[in-house]
């Protein structure tokens, strides 16, 4: 039977491609955005009885406005996949109060505002997957808020797990490495912030230029694979990794 997935952060990236597959799979696809006409250019593009919605994950009157729509039609939902997020580098000396702040809000109360919300439509066999980063581990120089809020999340998923065990809600986590596809294109940093991003990140080791990089699509295999776990099998956490070919 078809499953309905939710999904945030849906216009680009891997939330795109997390819509893509899961429509060609034949489930039914909510794409939730910021930008409705980049989630709705998706949603157009996989056709119905897929749609998207606009919403803004960091404010909770937005993502209670867009449950509200979805349960009109989806009083049940089966997977909510908290994908969005902001990814900016900075040091603290520099950062400014809108960083801080978005960044919080959108990458770490932006999936609790959305799985509060989605909670009813999720009990009694539901799935909530968190979107973290490898950079938890991996510490990057000047993403410390980045990988902080991350931690923040793969915590709040894990006591999240045992928390709503008995209302029948399973929590994932996917901590996902670096990824790409053919239409991603460079950040949107200042050129000096990119290049003290780098030359920050050579001095512990790590070399952007030289670190593996996978496919979006790839990427959803193990997305679909935790999805598709019988019901009497808990995944917490699922690290994923670039490989080099």
């Amino acid at each position: 039977m078809a499953k309905t997935i939710v999904i945030t952060g849906a216009g680009d990236g891997l939330g795109r491609a997390l819509a893509r597959r899961f429509a060609r799979d034949g489930e039914t696809v909510v794409l939730l955005g910021r930008t409705l006409s980049k989630v709705q250019a998706v949603a157009d593009e996989i056709g119905a009885p897929h749609f998207a919605i606009k919403c803004d994950v960091g404010n909770p009157d937005s993502v209670r406005a867009a449950f509200a729509t979805i349960a009109q039609t989806h009083p049940k939902i089966d997977v909510l996949i908290n994908n969005a997020g902001i990814f900016e580098p900075f040091t603290l000396g520099e950062v400014s109060d809108d960083q801080v702040i978005s960044q919080i809000t959108t990458n770490l109360a932006g999936p609790i505002f959305c799985a509060r919300e989605a909670l009813p439509l999720l009990r009694g066999g539901g799935q909530i997957i968190n979107v973290t980063s490898e950079g938890v581990a991996l510490k990057m120089p000047m993403l410390w808020l980045y990988a902080g809020t991350k931690a923040g999340l793969e915590l709040v998923s894990d006591m999240w797990g045992r928390e709503l065990e008995s209302e029948g809600v399973r929590v994932t986590v996917v901590r996902a490495g670096q990824m790409f596809d053919e239409t991603k294109t460079a950040p949107p940093w200042p050129q000096d912030v990119a290049i003290r991003f780098a030359t920050e990140n050579a001095k512990v080791g790590l070399n952007l230029r030289e670190r593996p990089l996978s496919h979006y699509n790839s990427v959803t295999d193990a997305f679909r694979a935790v999805i598709d776990m019988p019901a009497d099998l808990h995944i917490g956490t699922v690290a994923l990794s670039a490989a080099r070919r």
